[in-house]
C-alpha cells in the first residue's frame, strides 16, 4: 500500500484487534478506486495476520460510509473482490462495523459483509443510491434480507428511505446502539471478549451458521458436524477445566449476574470470596 493509498484507509492493531478505518472526511467516507483497493489490500493484510483476531471496520464521527463515490464513480470497477473493496470475499476471522453517522448506499452493503454491528445514536442506514440508479453490487441485495428478513430487505430497497438507529435496532440491523463516543469502545470490548475464547471451536461454530445459512436443514447439520467435531479435543478440555471448578454460576458469561458481580468488584477493588 503506497502512501497516497495508506491515507484513504488507515490500519491499526489494538491488542488482537484490528480498527481498519475509511479515511477520505471530505467525501464522508465515499469510496473511490483507489480507496477500495487500500481497503481490500488492508484486509488480506488482516487475514495474514495470526495474531489478529477481529476487524473493526469503522470511518469518523460524523461518518460510517456514504457508499460509492459518486463524483468519481468512473474510477470503480467491477473487481472480483468486490467494486468497494474485499465485498465479495468471506472473512476467515469475526467482523464487527462500528457505525457513527451516515451508513448509507455501499457504506451500507460494507456493514452488512460484517458479522455484527456496533452502533451510535447518531447512524443513519438506508438504500440512498436508490435516487440515482446505482445499483447495489457489493452483496446488499443477498445480505440485508438475511440479516432483517425479505420483507424490511425490499422495503429499504424500494423505498430507499432512512433508517434511524432505533428502528435499526428494531429491525436486527443494529445489534446494539450505544452513545456516540462508545461506538468504538463498545466494538473493542466485544472484539476483546471474542479473541480471549478458544479460537478453534468459535471459528468453526461461526463458519457453519455462516456457511450453513440458506442450506437445507439435513445440509446445514452435516456441515455443523463436520466442522464441528475436528474441534472436539477442544471442548474436552474446556469441560475439564470447568469439571476442576472454573466457570461455576455462569462466572465469564456476559450479561449474567456473575459476570456483573464481577465487574462491580473490579471497580470497587474488592475481591470475591
Amino acid at each position: 500500500m503506497n502512501e497516497k493509498e495508506a491515507e484513504r484507509a488507515h490500519y491499526e492493531r489494538r491488542g488482537a484487534a484490528v480498527i481498519l478505518r475509511i479515511t477520505r472526511p471530505e467525501r464522508r467516507n465515499a469510496v473511490d478506486g483507489p480507496t477500495a483497493e487500500a481497503l481490500c489490500e488492508a484486509f488480506r493484510r488482516f487475514v495474514a495476520d495470526d495474531g489478529a483476531r477481529v476487524l473493526i471496520l469503522t470511518g469518523d464521527e460524523s461518518a460510517f460510509c456514504a457508499g460509492a463515490d459518486l463524483k468519481a464513480i468512473h474510477t470503480l470497477r467491477d473487481r472480483d473482490e468486490g467494486p468497494l473493496g474485499f465485498s465479495r470475499l468471506h472473512s476467515p476471522k469475526p467482523t464487527i462495523a462500528a457505525v457513527n453517522g451516515y451508513c448509507v448506499a455501499g457504506g451500507l452493503e460494507l456493514a452488512l459483509w460484517c458479522d455484527v454491528r456496533v452502533v451510535g445514536e447518531s447512524a443513519t442506514f438506508g438504500c440512498f443510491e436508490r435516487r440515482w440508479g446505482v445499483p447495489l453490487l457489493d452483496g446488499g441485495t443477498q445480505r440485508l434480507p438475511r440479516v432483517v428478513g425479505l420483507g424490511r430487505a425490499l422495503e429499504m430497497i424500494l423505498l430507499g428511505r432512512a433508517v434511524a438507529a432505533r428502528e435499526a435496532l428494531q429491525f436486527g440491523l443494529a445489534n446494539i446502539v450505544v452513545p456516540d463516543d462508545r461506538v468504538l469502545p463498545t466494538a473493542l470490548e466485544w472484539a476483546e471478549l471474542i479473541a480471549s475464547f478458544p479460537q478453534p471451536t468459535m471459528l468453526a461454530d461461526r463458519e457453519a451458521a455462516i456457511r450453513g445459512f440458506g442450506l437445507p436443514l439435513e445440509d446445514g447439520l452435516a456441515l455443523e458436524r463436520r466442522l464441528g467435531w475436528v474441534t472436539a479435543g477442544v471442548g474436552v478440555e474446556g469441560a475439564a477445566r470447568f469439571a476442576s471448578g472454573a466457570g461455576r454460576g455462569g462466572a465469564g458469561v456476559p450479561g449474567t449476574g456473575s459476570q456483573k458481580a464481577k465487574g462491580k468488584r473490579q471497580k470497587s477493588g474488592t475481591r470475591g470470596r
